[in-house]
This record gives C-alpha cells, sequence and structure tokens, in this order.
C-alpha cells in the first residue's frame, strides 16, 4: 500500500476534502444532530455544534499522517459547506486493506451522492493507494446503506449475526468488499 493521506478527490458533482474547524456549524446541522441520520452509527447525534467542533478537532489533527483517511463530502456548487463524511473506520497493512464508514444528511438521501462519494474513494483506494481489498459493512436493517454498496460493485459477502453493535444496539453485520482482481477486471471491461 501507498498511503498518501486525506487527499482531495472530485467526481462530477462533488468535492471530497478535508474538514477545518469552520464546518462544524454545517456538520451540526446537516447531519451530526439528526437521530435518523445516527440511527446506525455506532456515535450517538451531537448536541451542540461544539460536539462536532470536538470531533473535528481530533480529525484535523491526525491529517499529517499518511495512513488517515476522513474526507467532508461536498458539492461542487457550494464546496464550504459539507453535507456528511467518509472514511477509512479501520485498515490493514499486512492484507492490504481498508474498511470504509460514511454518512450524510438526510436532505441529500436518495440522489446518488453517497454512491458517488463511495465510488471515488474506491477508485482511489485501487488506484492510487494500492490496496488490495475495500470493504464495508451495515446493519440489515439498515437496507439504503447496502444497496449503496451494491451499486459500488461491492460482493456480498455475507451477514455475521449479532457481531456488531450501534445506535440500536447489538446488530447482524451484512459485509460487502471489493478485490482489486474484481475493480481491475471490470474497469478493463468498462473500457474496451
Amino acid at each position: 500500500m501507498q498511503h498518501r493521506g486525506t487527499v482531495e478527490l472530485e467526481t462530477d458533482r462533488l468535492v471530497l476534502r478535508r474538514f477545518t474547524m469552520h464546518d462544524a456549524e454545517a456538520m451540526f446541522h446537516n447531519w451530526a444532530r439528526d437521530e435518523q441520520v445516527t440511527a446506525y452509527l455506532m456515535w450517538p447525534a451531537h448536541k451542540s455544534p461544539e460536539v462536532s467542533g470536538e470531533v473535528l478537532e481530533e480529525w484535523i489533527f491526525h491529517y499529517g499522517e499518511k495512513d488517515f483517511y476522513q474526507w467532508a463530502i461536498t458539492l461542487k456548487e457550494n464546496e464550504e459547506e459539507p453535507i456528511g463524511s467518509i472514511s477509512v473506520v479501520s485498515k490493514n497493512d499486512s492484507i492490504e486493506m481498508v474498511h470504509i464508514g460514511y454518512c450524510i444528511g438526510r436532505k441529500w438521501w436518495h440522489r446518488g451522492v453517497t454512491s458517488e462519494a463511495l465510488k471515488e474513494v474506491i477508485r482511489f483506494f485501487m488506484e492510487d493507494v494500492q490496496v488490495n481489498r475495500v470493504e464495508t459493512r451495515h446493519d440489515p436493517r439498515n437496507v439504503n446503506s447496502g444497496k449503496v454498496m451494491k451499486k459500488c460493485g461491492m460482493k456480498y459477502e455475507g451477514t455475521r449475526r449479532q457481531a456488531d453493535w450501534n445506535n440500536q444496539g447489538r446488530c447482524d453485520a451484512a459485509g460487502y468488499a471489493i478485490l482489486a482482481e474484481d475493480y481491475f477486471s471490470e474497469s478493463a471491461q468498462r473500457n474496451s
């Protein structure tokens, strides 16, 4: 793996960039305070913009590390206002694997934004960082998260029963992944 850290990424509609302390208000108002957004996440909804600021402080502190990946999801028409986040929540250099987590404000659900962000992050990890495996998981009750994973070419690998937890309590974990061999084979087919 060739770690590069949280570099700016761009898609047709999005800019994925580093967070700044100026993002605390938008983070709080656009997604972090919303209990519907955080229902299947592992952190509680934020009670104030100050809580969001404390989280951002921690992330910003780690931006100097080449193996730290935490992006603000922004729309090109307003790069100043993040509408969600996408990040590496765990990694294993021995098997060249990153595990991705994401969340986005309810106002932007069902618009393909999360899929567009995840596709670009997968591309970045496969082509630039040279990982062998990108994986993620979701609570099976959060059906739309699984749809995002499938749309991005990830393969369903099975559901581990009562193997995870979130704000609903103990839960099952539906796992998805894409391997480098699958990614590059599909890319070659698209380009031929």
